[in-house]
């Protein structure tokens, strides 16, 4: 169940002026969402699911690269159906701080203007082209490095984060308005709870609303309910699984959150036009 976003510890030890995490663990390990005091860049070398950062959720897959500013809530739910043959998945994060950014600048004038322009961003970004492929090869190679081979590296990346096109922009800051953050603590828990039964007491009581009001309040903000909006959900979380696994479609109804087969098979026809055996038939080799 998603609970409050909390504050992140980062272990920056003394000796260091940033902290490199290579991550290798199972799929369903990673921390909830959480925000921390810097500026965090993350690869994802295996894995692929939905992402939160901020006022987003959307899906992401593996080789992407985002930086999130400071302060900005985040996590990243990956799919059970893509990881390694150890059933893990693999990412590294880079963590720094304001201050690290205006040293930088400090030391060395040439810095000066590249750390200004990454300190002036505001939303979370992700990389494409040159820039996405360049950091990728200097991040991986960070695994093999020593603290003064990493400060090097990271050196290196400032003017590539900098030069980038910031404008590629995947999540900002939460707004303020009590209804668009209770929409957003809905779209979390129903990402982390689909797969599970969901009733109507369970999610008022989440968002801290009586039933009715509930109700009246997701139709206001969606102009659908929230039983049509989760059953979309789960609709194209299932399209998912026919497409990149070769679950039955029983286990793919039962993996989405559908307890009844031909419930399942009338919802996903109203809503792509088609069975879901059509649709993997269509879209997949797993016939």
């Amino acid at each position: 169940m998603v609970k409050s976003i909390k504050y992140c510890h980062i272990p920056i030890r003394e000796n260091t002026s940033f902290h490199f995490e290579h991550v290798h663990i199972a799929w369903d390990k990673q921390i909830n969402l959480h925000r921390q005091d810097f500026w965090e860049l993350t690869y994802i070398i295996k894995g692929r699911g939905t992402r939160v950062i901020g006022d987003v959720m959307s899906t992401f897959l593996e080789g992407e690269l985002i930086l999130i500013p400071p302060h900005i809530p985040h996590c990243w739910s990956f799919d059970e159906d893509v990881c390694d043959k150890e059933g893990k998945i693999e990412n590294i994060c880079i963590f720094f701080s304001d201050v690290f950014l205006k040293n930088n600048g400090f030391v060395f004038p040439e810095l000066e203007a590249v750390t200004r322009r990454i300190i002036e961003h505001s939303h979370a970004i992700s990389f494409e082209g040159n820039a996405l492929s360049d950091i990728q090869r200097i991040v991986k190679s960070m695994i093999r490095q020593n603290d003064v081979e990493r400060l090097s590296s990271m050196i290196r990346l400032l003017p590539l984060i900098a030069q980038s096109e910031l404008t590629n922009t995947v999540g900002g800051p939460l707004v303020e308005d009590t209804n668009d953050k209770r929409m957003q603590l809905l779209q979390l828990y129903v990402m982390n709870n689909f797969q599970n039964a969901i009733t109507l007491d369970m999610v008022s009581k989440f968002i801290g609303m009586e039933k009715a009001s509930f109700c009246v309040f997701f139709k206001k903000m969606t102009k659908t309910s929230f039983f049509s909006y989760l059953a979309e959900y789960r609709i194209e979380a299932s399209c998912k699984l026919l497409l990149n696994t070769s679950l039955s479609v029983a286990e793919v109804c039962n993996a989405s959150g559908f307890s009844d087969v031909p419930y399942y098979n009338r919802v996903f026809k109203r809503l792509k036009g088609m069975t879901p055996t059509q649709y993997r038939t269509m879209n997949t080799k797993y016939v």
